[in-house]
């Protein structure tokens, strides 16, 4: 059994038979999957430039967000707040911020914060908050309270919890 390992003939036969099948594998196998992954990749890419298209067409703010994602802004909650607020037509009579102070609690920072939006239709509250929560990653909503004003048909008052964290 060992003589045969010692056979030149068996190499010149056998590795040009192993390289032949292995190129038609990759001719007949993997290079039309590939094909056909590649085809399902493009698509998707075409279907995500429409998505991009009409999020840009609907809400062309958001460039200015991805812009000044560029450079890194400190948070501040007073100009997180009226930033997002004027952005979202909501005047600076129909708001109110109160934060505290930052606490450091176990090696993580975090700053509370309470908002109420006074007479405030629900679309505008809607964007106010995905816009802020989409501006900074690192701002969560903790709570949120909505009083239907009586008499008017889309008019609340809103309390917002915020918390962010460093």
């Amino acid at each position: 059994m060992k003589d045969i390992y010692k056979n030149q003939t068996l190499y010149y036969i056998l590795a040009p038979i192993v390289v032949a099948l292995w190129s038609l594998v990759v001719w007949g196998v993997y290079l039309p999957g590939a094909e056909g992954k590649w085809r399902a990749e493009k698509s998707q890419y075409n279907k995500a430039q429409e998505i991009m298209a009409d999020i840009l067409a609907l809400d062309p703010d958001r460039i200015e967000f991805a812009d000044s994602k560029a450079t890194a802004a400190e948070f501040d909650y007073a100009k997180a707040v009226e930033n997002i607020a004027s952005l979202c037509k909501i005047p600076s009579r129909d708001y109110k911020l109160s934060s505290r102070p930052i606490v450091d609690s176990g090696g993580q920072k975090s700053q509370s914060a309470h908002v109420a939006l006074k007479n405030v239709d629900i679309t505008k509250f809607a964007k106010f908050l995905s816009t802020i929560q989409l501006r900074w990653a690192g701002l969560q909503c903790v709570k949120v309270k909505l009083t239907k004003k009586k008499g008017l048909p889309d008019a609340w008052d809103i309390d917002l919890e915020f918390k962010y964290y460093y």
